[in-house]
């Protein structure tokens, strides 16, 4: 029931900006002493359902570019299921975890600051190399970690000024459904299971998507929000960083 409450929050929240919450189910369940071997597939098919709604939403309101997205999920997609097919020790895992979590929360903090506040939306022209390059880095990651790619691909898109902030939230909400459901696809034929409450987290987690979505659609501020978010991550990154005892 903690778990379902902080999820509904977590998919709420990221949703009103363009993400599915992967960073955010994975702080929760890491602070809850969740296994990592749990954490992975859980955080990937959440993000799933999550991006899945959020792709629908933004697609109808005419902020996503499916031609754009092609060069980043070329590269993206199979490396984040070869990422979700790779095992990693328990030590290494909480240390990538944890760096990947540090720089979400660096990220949030830098869209908190207004880095991503601007109301221009420009149009997406993004470099054919850079788009492959980036997509296949980023998928590796996101497969590795649990994570659908999102939190590194909107920065990316706003600071190189690809696009703007629905537009990047446009292109990151499918980018993140396709990596989410490789690298979920790669965790499970790797042996790794969902937890027995999943029909309850998933509840949850739509419930917050379809509230999010419906916030980020009408401007509603998230400032506060992304602080908030930023700072538990922070903590849930240095949990994981930490020695284990």
């Amino acid at each position: 029931m903690i778990l379902a409450a902080a999820f509904f929050c977590l998919a709420a929240l990221y949703s009103s900006v363009g993400h599915a919450g992967a960073s955010g189910y994975l702080a929760t369940m890491a602070l809850l002493g969740v296994a990592p071997a749990t954490m992975r597939p859980t955080a990937l098919a959440l993000n799933l359902i999550v991006a899945t709604l959020t792709t629908y939403r933004f697609w109808r309101a005419g902020w996503t570019r499916w031609d754009q997205l092609l060069p980043f999920a070329i590269a993206s997609v199979p490396l984040a299921y070869f990422g979700g097919r790779m095992q990693v020790s328990v030590t290494g895992y909480r240390t990538l975890v944890g760096i990947v979590l540090l720089c979400s929360a660096a990220v949030l903090a830098w869209r908190a600051r207004g880095g991503a506040s601007t109301p221009v939306e420009r149009p997406l022209q993004i470099p054919l190399v850079a788009a492959v390059g980036s997509g296949a880095t980023i998928g590796l990651l996101s497969g590795l970690t649990g994570t659908g790619g999102g939190i590194f691909l909107s920065p990316l898109l706003l600071l190189a000024g690809w696009a703007g902030p629905r537009g990047a939230a446009g292109l990151a909400a499918p980018f993140i459904c396709l990596n989410s459901l490789a690298g979920l696809i790669g965790v499970q034929w790797g042996a790794n299971s969902l937890p027995a409450a999943m029909p309850l987290l998933i509840a949850s987690v739509l419930a917050g998507g379809w509230i999010g979505t419906a916030l980020g659609l009408q401007r509603l501020p998230t400032r506060g929000l992304l602080w908030a978010l930023a700072a538990v991550l922070l903590v849930a990154g240095g949990k994981l960083l930490l020695p284990a005892h």
